[in-house]
């Protein structure tokens, strides 16, 4: 189940990821995802070694399973420290690539980056850069001459909005470079939030076999029942 969860964390992130990709061009940003699905099989399968060493009480197969769940813990760890690397990134890759996205925005025949710009302009309700006048500044505005910015600018409750800025009520005011920003850092945070929480998890795990090889190593009852000797 941990590992099925893992999975889908570092499957989100890769898939919201690619909806704003053209924001920034780290592509390292994606790391701790790439871990954290990675780490994701691989528990999936120390999962089935620790259960057949747990039936079987196989002091062999529990030792190894605690060595590997000793690893992937501080692989864990790793990314969450990555987590918090890029998650502090964000910001300046936005900064440094989003004029250059707007700047290339063709409304006429929209390519993969104007899909992106509008995209992010209806799902986070924002218009322009820091606001809906940075579209003035943009070559797209400056060849259409028609002083209006995108339809995706428009609020979504208005159905008879132009994009014309002489209505500036009708376009959203809030800027889209903060809104991205914040949306990536929030998805950063899952992974880290999905890693501490499985750390703590396998820390559970890893108490819970030592136990079990401390009661084979120290209990002479126990060995006897296991191997069908009889104890006095």
């Amino acid at each position: 189940a941990a590992a099925g969860i893992l999975c889908y964390v570092g499957a989100y992130v890769f898939i919201t990821y690619d909806d704003y990709d053209h924001f920034f061009e780290d592509v390292y940003t994606l790391i701790p995802a790439v871990v954290i699905i990675a780490v994701g099989t691989l528990l999936f399968i120390i999962g089935l070694i620790g259960c057949c060493a747990t039936i079987r009480e196989s002091r062999c197969g529990l030792a190894t399973f605690v060595i590997i769940l000793l690893l992937v813990f501080i692989t864990e760890v790793v990314v969450v420290v990555l987590g918090y690397i890029y998650r502090a990134k964000v910001e300046d890759e936005v900064d440094h690539s989003i004029q250059k996205v707007y700047n290339g925005y063709n409304g006429t025949n929209p390519d993969a980056a104007s899909r992106a710009i509008d995209y992010v302009q209806r799902q986070l309700r924002c218009c322009g850069i820091h606001n809906y006048s940075d579209w003035e500044n943009t070559v797209w505005f400056k060849q259409t001459k028609n002083n209006s910015v995108p339809l995706s600018c428009c609020k979504a409750a208005l159905s008879n909005c132009t994009g014309s800025l002489t209505r500036p009520m009708d376009l959203y005011s809030e800027g889209c470079e903060a809104l991205v920003v914040k949306k990536l850092q929030e998805i950063m945070m899952y992974v880290i939030w999905a890693a501490l929480a499985f750390a703590a998890l396998q820390l559970l795990g890893m108490l819970c076999a030592c136990i079990v090889l401390c009661r084979r190593s120290r209990d002479p009852a126990y060995e006897l029942l296991i191997t069908g000797g009889t104890y006095a």
